[in-house]
């Protein structure tokens, strides 16, 4: 199975409710998405949200990445060298993450397809569902109480509260939340990088105080504070989940030996795809450090490919693969059925996303 041909296209999907953080407001999921061609007519799927505030990824570095230096890098290569089409992509071009998992995702949807089997399984096969939480985006305290009952009446067991724009006025939409959804609901809290290290942790203190029983803080600093990072780790008692902080093997094996977080957030768009994420979550294992999968804001295909490492692997006892529930529609056919709060995987080979919208084989790098 050799890739002849790399097409490319663009998905437009409207999110149910706008989303909010410290860092962004987005209120549509508009990501490229590509389809791998090759010379059995097999074909993989891969999808990348243009997150620059993150990533530093945009639409054009995506497509113009993909096109003029992946693809020539990668094409007429066979599906089984693995290791060779990943070491020819990732020295083809410099960063450009998201791309690079956009690409590494249909590569593995192709591997797995050609084992016949689902890639969860080809990975490891740990479990064959995961339970994601869903993300409350930050907002006056009232509308945020409403999304949260209105999530738990869908069904969701766990909530990533965003906040990190108010410093001390946080801890009110938080208790706020707490004494709405009751006891028996996991609360996560997301500062995005939105305080500094003696308010994250006067504010952290506060929510141990008031027994709000919060699952962890995600990146409560700067993604490049890390001695900012290990202070708050350091003087708390919940725990500390880095995230922007943590893009490749080398950060985490930082960040773990520093000490600057309890548990490291793997997410395929800073990773550049599965097989450096696969790297993270084996040092993970060597230190018993536990991970959480996350996504951007991601439709189907990406975040499938998420939930097949999820489910591969159990050193990732935690799930924010929440993208598809934001979505209004689901445009695909095919993958891992989500329903609410649980992501069941199927038996189908490789990702098991079938159909696309947008791509149908016109305009293919060759």
């Amino acid at each position: 199975m050799k890739i002849t041909s790399i097409e490319i296209g663009e998905i437009f999907v409207p999110l149910v409710t706008p989303f909010k953080t410290a860092l962004r407001t987005v209120e549509n999921v508009e990501d490229i998405v590509i389809c791998i061609h090759t010379d059995t007519e097999a074909v993989g799927y891969g999808e990348a949200p243009p997150t620059a505030v993150i990533t530093g990824d945009t639409k054009g570095s995506i497509v113009t990445a993909i096109r003029d230096f992946i693809a020539p890098a990668i094409i007429g290569m066979e599906i089984t060298d693995l290791d060779g089409i990943m070491n020819r992509m990732h020295h083809a071009i410099l960063k450009n993450t998201s791309a690079k998992a956009c690409v590494d995702m249909a590569v593995y949807d192709l591997y797995a397809q050609n084992l016949g089997m689902p890639l969860y399984k080809v990975l490891g096969g740990a479990s064959d569902r995961v339970e994601t939480d869903l993300t409350i985006s930050v907002d006056s305290i009232d509308k945020m109480v409403a999304d949260s009952l209105a999530a738990v009446s869908q069904g969701y067991r766990v909530l990533k509260v965003k906040v990190g724009k108010e410093g001390m006025a946080d801890v009110e939409r938080i208790r706020a939340i707490r004494e709405a959804v009751g006891p028996d609901v996991a609360i996560r809290v997301d500062a995005n990088q939105g305080w500094n290290p003696k308010e994250a942790v006067r504010i952290i203190r506060r929510l141990e105080d008031l027994s709000l029983n919060i699952d962890l803080v995600e990146q409560p600093v700067g993604a490049h504070d890390l001695a900012g990072m290990q202070y708050v780790t350091q003087n708390t008692y919940t725990p500390i989940l880095a995230d922007e902080s943590v893009f490749c093997a080398e950060d985490a094996i930082r960040i773990i030996q520093m000490g600057a977080a309890d548990l490291i957030n793997i997410k395929l768009m800073k990773t550049g795809g599965i097989y450096e994420a696969l790297k993270i979550a084996g040092i993970a294992e060597i230190y018993g450090v536990e991970c959480m999968m996350g996504c951007m804001l991601e439709s189907k295909i990406a975040v499938s490919a998420a939930a097949h490492l999820t489910a591969a692997k159990s050193i990732i006892t935690r799930a924010d693969l929440d993208g598809p529930g934001l979505c209004r529609i689901d445009p695909y056919t095919g993958g891992p059925r989500f329903e609410a709060n649980m992501i069941h995987m199927t038996d189908a080979p490789g990702l098991g996303i079938t159909k696309v919208p947008g791509l149908n084989g016109e305009a293919r790098l060759s």
